[in-house]
Parts: C-alpha cells; structure tokens; sequence
C-alpha cells in the first residue's frame, strides 16, 4: 500500500514505498526545503531521511519550533563532540544534549580543559561543518551495542547501555569517524548549523551524583543565522551586566557567605527593597479581601505525612527532633494554612475564606545547584489559601489572575501562562484530576488567555497555571502560580456546612505572585539592572553640597524630605561635584540633586535625573511633589 501524507492544511497526498521525509519536503519545495530540520510524523519527532512505510500525519519543524530548534542542537553537540576527539586522543564521553539556547557535552579527559582549547574545538567544529558530514542512524541489539562500545573505550555509554530497559531500541548515529549512542533525531548533515559559538567550561558530576566521577562540560549554542548568534551574544553579555551577584554587591544589597551556603544575608538596602515589596503585597492583598496569617516553621512529622509531603517531598526536607519526636522545617506553608481553617467551624455563607502568609520555607537544595539569590535554601513565599464553595472555583480563580496581572502591571513584566497537568507521582484519582484541570482550563479559556499545555507538571496534589514573566532583555521567568487542590481538603478533613446543614468538602486554590521574594528580588534586580523605579530604590535622593558652606544646606534639605517619606541623604564629603555626581550613578540613584550658592539664596535645587541627566533647577516644594507623587503612583 502506498503511504498517504495528510499535511498541517488538511490536504493528503499520496507517496510511492521507500519515500523519505526529505522526499515530501522537496516534493512541497518553497522556504520550507531550506528551514525544515525534522518532522513530526503521527506525533513523533523524527530525521528529515526517516523513511515513510505507512500513511502518516507530518508536520515539519524549523527552527523556530522548540522541537526543532531541540533538533539542531543536538547535532551541534555531536560536532563539538567529534572536534573533541578529533583533537584530544583519550577523551571519553559522557552525554550531550540540547539545552534551553543551546547544548552541551561532557567530557572525561585526563588534563583540565582551558579557556583557549575552546578556540581550538570551535574551529575544528567550523570545519566539520564545512565538511557537511551526513548524520547517518543505525541500530544494535544491546549485547551487541555493549560490545561495539566496549571496543571504542566508551565506559560511560557501556553504563547507559546496561541500564536501558530490556525492551528498548539501542539506536547510534554515525558522524564521518564519530559514532554516539543516541536516540536522535538530527539534522541530516554537519553542513546545515551555520554559526555556532562555544561559551564556557564548567564541572559536572556524572549523572548528576556527587558519588560519581567529575567531568568536564563544554557549553555551546547555535542559530541557522550569524545575526540571530550575535544577538544572542549580546543578550547574554548584557546579562552579565544585570547579574544580581554582581549588582548586589555593587549596590550593597545582599550577601550570600560562606558560613551560610543557600542562605541570603540581607543588608540594610536590600532590606529596604524587600520591605517595599512586603508593603505593596499588604497594601494589594488588603483591597483584594485576604487575610494575613503566620505558621510555624517547624511542625511535627505526622503533619507532614497527613499532607503527602513526608512521602512526596522528603528529599527536599529538613529534619529534626524535638522531646524524642520527629519534626520538620517546613518546605511549603499549606499545611500550616489548613490547621488554621480548622481551628474554626466555617458555614457555607463565611466562603471563601482567603489567608495570606509571608511564609519562610526551608528546602534542601544540592550546592551544585545554588545560585546567588534566585536559588536558595531559604526562602518566603508569598503564599496564600483560598478555601471555597465547589461553585466558587472560577470566579475565585479569576479574581486570582486578576490580582497577579495588577501586580505584575506596576513592574512593568509582560508574561506567558502555562496550565501543567497531573504528573507521574501524584496523589488522588484521574476523576479530581480532570475536574481540576478542567476548571483552571474553561477560567483561562473565558478569559481569553493565550496558554501552553505543560503535561505532567503540576504539583503532587492538583494541576495549576503558570506564570513565566519576561524581562527587559528577553529572558522569561516562572514566578506565580495558581494551583488547585481536592486533596488536602481530604487528607485534612476539613469542611463546611452547607445549606442543607451537612459538612461538604471546600476547594482550595494555593497561589503565589511573587513565588519567593528572594528570587523575586533578584529578578527585578536584574530586569531594572539595579536602577528600580524610584518606590522601590533604597536610595531615592542625595542632595549634592558643591562646597562646605552648603552643607547645612544640604543636610535641612535632607531632613525636610525624610519627613516626607523620602529616602534622602547628603554627599558631604570632600571631593568634587563631578565624582559626586559619578558616584551616584553609579549607585544608581534616581535623584541626584545638586546644591550652590545660587540653589540656597533662591531656596532651589539643581535636579539630575538617573536617566535623563541635568534637568535645571526646581523649587524645593514643586520637587517634593514630584516625588512624592512617583512613590505613591509607583512609577516606573
């Protein structure tokens, strides 16, 4: 039977046998012979030289598709892969895939690699891929793989061999003289990556286990376009600027030591951002109808084996014993929320019953995986419960998404939402699940929200929406999330009595908008490259004396804003005006506000703003109301 192809557009055509992806591609001609890199044929990504035996659904993937771009960069890992052996006899391989932006490739070699060997593999990749080496796939039987391997001197692919299942297919692909143990797909040939640009050296356990050997990881990217690499280039040379590490401790912010791996040290400025965070999240969760509470820290174990977190989540969790008795540091707040709920009986007409929690959470995390202030040991979460009538879902769900967009709206973040759906280990049965899910899908649906489906994603007890913000150069980040529960109303035996006087079980929707005000905190850092909108600076105002003799001057300035609610401060030291004024820009102060002798006698300031620089002189008063204005209207 000739295979018919039924294409994206609805339209079948009809192949003779042996016919290839590449075929149908060259067959439908146009842009798409020059950008397709894969195909997904009946769901399932495959090579561009797959072969079509039997009727089948295609679409092809470009590089603009996720799958495709997954595609193109694996086979550049298998380039700098080949260029490593090509130029350093003895190396081993660990694995090497495709990553967000880009891939990479680990590496087991007797001498440590070094920035300038990166030189030398790129140029040996470049070559390769003049070489336009075809990708050619084959297939062993797993004795036989293991053999083949075992000859190359390939320990680690030996490893993944014996470990796959019994009834896996054992695929390779052939690279010129390279062959990798891979399940593919890949481009056809070499020749199709056109820039490519290798970034940066680092160690990696293998297999990710501190009980394994370390290794040496290579990581690349790759674009069909020199401009769309250099571009990204300078996105990421620009994020080396806005690095919240480096302005933290530019700007004073925070600390992160020695002593305390994973756990922030906040310093007075970085204070003075958090607790503007925590008074704008009052201020919003007041007028939105919460109620804030507080739960311990560290609770005892049979909480946490009631709530599905001591056989879910124990490997994130921190341990102790207190009068013979196992407690825990807590990882998440809910459970604390829920005996709350408890304390008191509830009738259907006190729903919904909405708390709020700054909750500091402890999670173990491994150190290879801490990363300044976005991931930590410790961190407060922005959490809230919303205990609700069944009949209640949706709208409270919308009220939710309403509040995060307003929140999101003074930071000036735009935003993608994903709906992630019941993941492999989960509790309560596929009926809850679909009824969760459901609920949270038609809320987004009415609303007329664009979303992505992220299958298997949700959390342990229930499904829930995502939102990813994106910042000011282009990088997204996952900080709110809306979940939905039926499960710990059950393993919590809470209720309400309904109408008909019996108890029912209520809904609950766990959410957070900042996510952690830690990571929150390093996000906006970096979206504002530490110059925040004048509400959030730790330092709003230093007056700027050009002599002694206007000190006092400058100090009475001083006073009167900070009756005003101003943060304010005078450079009274003895240098220049002009390294004054540098300073302050270089600590990023928003108003920078230069005083003389012309200044005093008219009772004015010379205004300098961040952005704009010298923008004349102004009346004391007309300023303050300036200011203060953009504090209360939180201006950006």
């Amino acid at each position: 039977m000739l295979p018919k192809v039924t294409l994206p557009d609805g339209s079948v055509r009809e192949y003779t046998d042996g016919t290839t992806v590449s075929d149908v591609v060259a067959d439908l001609g146009g842009r798409l012979k020059k950008e397709a890199v894969a195909a997904k044929v009946n769901g399932v990504v495959r090579d561009l030289t797959y072969t079509l035996a039997e009727d089948a659904e295609v679409r092809f993937l470009t590089f603009a598709d996720d799958e495709g771009a997954e595609v193109y960069r694996h086979t550049s890992s298998h380039i700098l892969a080949l260029a490593v052996k090509r130029l350093f006899k003895g190396v081993k391989l660990g694995i090497g895939p495709a990553i967000k932006d880009g891939f990479y490739y680990d590496f087991d070699y007797s001498e440590s690699f070094v920035p300038a060997d990166l030189e030398k593999i790129e140029k040996e990749m470049e070559k390769i891929i003049k070489e336009s080496l075809p990708l050619e796939r084959f297939e062993l039987e797993r004795q036989e793989a293991v053999e083949y391997f075992n000859k190359l001197g390939e320990d680690y692919k030996v490893e993944l061999i014996q470990d796959l299942p019994e009834d896996a297919v054992i695929s390779c692909y052939r690279c010129g003289e390279f062959v990798d143990l891979c399940a593919g797909p890949h481009l056809p040939t070499t020749g199709r990556v056109k820039a490519v640009k290798l970034l940066n050296l680092a160690g990696a356990y293998w297999r990710g286990s501190e009980n394994n050997p370390m290794l040496q990881r290579i990581y690349g990217t790759s674009f069909p376009k020199r401009s769309q690499l250099d571009e990204y280039l300078h996105r990421l040379e620009e994020a080396k600027k806005r690095d919240h590490r480096k302005l933290g401790r530019e700007l004073d912010l925070f600390s992160i030591q020695d002593e305390g791996p994973g756990f922030p040290l906040l310093h007075p400025r970085g204070m003075i951002i958090r607790n503007a965070l925590e008074e704008f999240w009052r201020e919003e969760h007041r007028k939105a109808g919460y109620d804030e509470i507080k739960t311990p820290i560290i609770l005892n174990r049979v909480l946490w084996e009631r709530s599905g977190h001591w056989d879910h989540y124990q490997e994130n969790m921190y341990f102790t014993k207190i009068d013979e008795q196992d407690f825990s540091v807590k990882p998440m707040n809910c459970p604390g929320s829920m005996l709350v709920y408890k304390t008191k009986m509830h009738s259907y007409r006190d729903l919904p019953v909405r708390m709020g929690e700054l909750g500091l959470v402890h999670r173990h995390e491994l150190s290879g995986t801490l990363h300044g202030m976005m991931r930590v040991r410790a961190f407060t979460q922005d959490d809230a419960h919303i205990f609700m009538l069944p009949s209640q879902i949706k709208e409270e769900v919308a009220k939710v998404i309403e509040l995060t967009d307003r929140v999101y709206n003074v930071f000036g973040f735009d935003y993608h939402v994903e709906l992630s759906t019941k993941p492999e280990k989960a509790m309560g049965s596929d009926e809850m699940w679909d009824v969760a899910t459901n609920a949270l899908r038609e809320v987004l649906e009415e609303r007329g929200m664009q979303f992505v489906i992220n299958e298997g994603d949700g959390a342990f007890y229930g499904p829930k929406i995502d939102f990813h913000l994106q910042d000011s150069i282009g990088r997204t980040w996952q900080c709110g999330t809306i979940q939905l529960d039926f499960q710990m109303p059950e393993k919590f035996d809470i209720h309400y009595v309904g109408e008909d006087g019996q108890k029912h079980r209520p809904a609950v929707i766990h959410r957070v908008i900042y996510g952690s005000i830690e990571r929150f905190m390093a996000v906006l850092i970096e979206h504002f490259a530490g110059a925040f909108p004048v509400w959030l600076a730790p330092q709003q105002v230093v007056v700027l004396p050009i002599t002694d003799k206007h000190h006092q001057y400058a100090q009475t300035l001083v006073e009167r804003f900070k009756e005003a609610g101003v943060r304010a401060e005078a450079d009274v030291r003895n240098e220049k005006i002009g390294y004054k004024i540098r300073e302050a820009q270089v600590q990023k102060v928003p108003y920078m506000l230069v005083v003389g002798d012309k200044e005093m006698e008219a009772g004015q300031v010379s205004v300098r703003e961040r952005a704009a620089g010298d923008v004349g002189s102004m009346e004391v008063d007309a300023f303050l109301a300036k200011i203060t204005a953009e504090i209360a209207n939180k201006q950006r």
